[in-house]
């Protein structure tokens, strides 16, 4: 056997048959993805400890949380970049030995700074693994099974998403705050193993030479635009280091662009975008993950604020999103409807039910309280299920399978995009309505029930609040009704050109 064929093997989809342990490969690297999205969310409820046991400030908090998300979504395209050059197996390992390592460093913290340090460690490697993660599914699953691996890949992604703050609360009643890192370190170690023995190599060919500047301008560029959504809401839109931030970022990555059309062997190739199939899963991405997000930030405070209901309570209500997606995704649903109506129709139907499951949650759940966003909840999940693992197939398959790790590293990104564009823009509005129907200048609901003089006037604030609710998840159900009659169309004038020739 040549060095070349033991570096590029066949792909699944070109030999005709999947890997013989592709199950098994999918359960480990779906193991290692429900980590690193658990870690996104699990340090949200280990606030007060932090706050008490490490001396932290505000900031020192906001940093601890941020650094994981600003580092991982700052390098998605880089990671996959590597991946695709070096090896998605070798950067797999990589991700899994750094995740762990990070994780140790974190749980053994003893100031707000070694924290902050070892969650940015942790934040590289879960950009290598959330890459070389799908990467991975895409190579090892042929064309007939590759949709049902992706479906069970994004329902991992939908679990990792909404039992952060469970398992973070569970850990911390038995154990110091430290134990929610420590948990990571058994599925790091199994990881490596099973990846060392299972996960066949696979890299892109030789010939490309790396794309250096590339990497350091989309780095700097994508970390810069993250780090502008995610302090928006807290420092405000039109503060300097927000506009700053944003500047730098949108220069950086108009000369990633223009390097990248230039440049020989590019890291990204934006000829994607020529791609009418690509363009239209890139929108519907984008807009689902912008509806979700948003509204379970939305969800939380009408829970919290306007229901009474305490934050583990708050949590475990937002849950029966995330159990839809995996009952759905689990029995099948969401892959026999792709292949049933193909990938226009699934996408726009899936996102047409996000859409009404925030409109429900809008309108039935004032009037009937938790009954009624139950029930846009669970539609809300059935869109979910339906678009996710359609539109991760439909930005896949219109990616070459040798740069696998970029198409992943792009779905991730977008996912990161939308979901800050989720809660920074329907943060917006609620604001927005809300200051306008209370008449008041506080920042939030408790600040203006604080400053309210009598019950009749905290009952005013308190209905203002909640008709912002309203509105603002009413505007996130037009947004994404409207990216999925988008990408649906997008997508269909795709398939009509492909078929033209024929």
């Amino acid at each position: 056997m040549t060095a070349t064929t033991a570096e590029n093997p066949p792909t699944a989809a070109a030999s005709g048959g999947g890997h013989p342990q592709r199950w098994l490969i999918l359960a480990v690297i779906c193991l290692a993805q429900l980590t690193v999205l658990l870690d996104n969310t699990v340090l949200n409820v280990a606030i007060p400890s932090l706050t008490r046991e490490l001396d932290a400030s505000t900031a020192d908090i906001q940093w601890m949380i941020n650094a994981y998300a600003l580092v991982q979504s700052g390098l998605l395209l880089t990671a996959g970049n590597a991946a695709d050059r070096y090896g998605r197996k070798r950067m797999l390992l990589t991700g899994l030995a750094l995740f762990g390592i990070g994780s140790l460093a974190a749980g053994l913290a003893q100031s707000s700074s070694q924290l902050i340090a070892a969650r940015a460690g942790m934040g590289v490697g879960g950009a290598l693994l959330m890459t070389t993660t799908l990467a991975v599914v895409v190579q090892i699953f042929d064309d007939t099974e590759r949709v049902k691996a992706i479906a069970l890949w994004s329902t991992v992604s939908s679990l990792g998403f909404a039992a952060g703050p469970l398992l973070g609360g569970f850990v911390l009643d038995h154990f110091w705050w430290g134990a929610i890192f420590l948990v990571n370190l058994p599925v790091a170690v199994v990881g490596l193993v099973a990846v060392a023995f299972l996960v066949p190599e696979s890299r892109h060919k030789q010939g490309d030479r790396p794309d250096l500047l590339g990497a350091v301008l989309s780095t700097v560029g994508m970390t810069a635009l993250v780090y502008a959504i995610i302090n928006g809401p807290e420092h405000g839109w039109t503060s300097g280091q927000v506009l700053g931030a944003a500047s730098l970022g949108l220069v950086v990555m108009g000369a990633f662009a223009f390097w990248e059309l230039r440049v020989p062997y590019p890291m990204l190739d934006l000829h994607f975008f020529r791609d009418q199939r690509f363009v239209g899963a890139v929108a519907g991405a984008i807009l689902v993950a912008f509806g979700m997000t948003g509204s379970l930030f939305l969800l939380t405070q009408h829970l919290q604020f306007v229901l009474g209901y305490d934050p583990l309570d708050a949590g475990l209500r937002t849950a029966p999103l995330a159990l839809t997606v995996v009952v759905l995704n689990l029995s099948g649903v969401g892959a026999r409807a792709l292949s049933k109506l193909g990938t226009p129709l699934t996408i726009g139907l899936g996102m047409a039910l996000v859409s009404a499951g925030l409109a429900s949650i809008a309108l039935l759940g004032g009037a009937h309280g938790y009954g009624g966003m139950l029930l846009g909840l669970v539609v809300m999940g059935a869109g979910v299920s339906l678009s996710m693992p359609a539109m991760a197939n439909a930005i896949m398959s219109a990616i070459p399978p040798e740069k696998a790790g970029v198409g992943a590293g792009i779905n991730g990104t977008l996912a990161e995009f939308g979901n800050g564009l989720g809660v920074a823009v329907l943060g917006a509005v609620l604001n927005a309505r809300f200051a306008a129907l209370a008449s008041v200048t506080a920042a939030s609901l408790p600040a203006a029930l604080a400053a309210a003089e009598g019950p009749a006037e905290r009952t005013r604030v308190a209905d203002a609040f909640a008709a912002g609710l309203e509105t603002s998840q009413l505007v996130g159900a037009v947004a994404v009704l409207a990216g999925g009659l988008l990408a649906a169309l997008l997508l269909r004038r795709a398939e009509r050109q492909a078929q033209a020739p024929a």
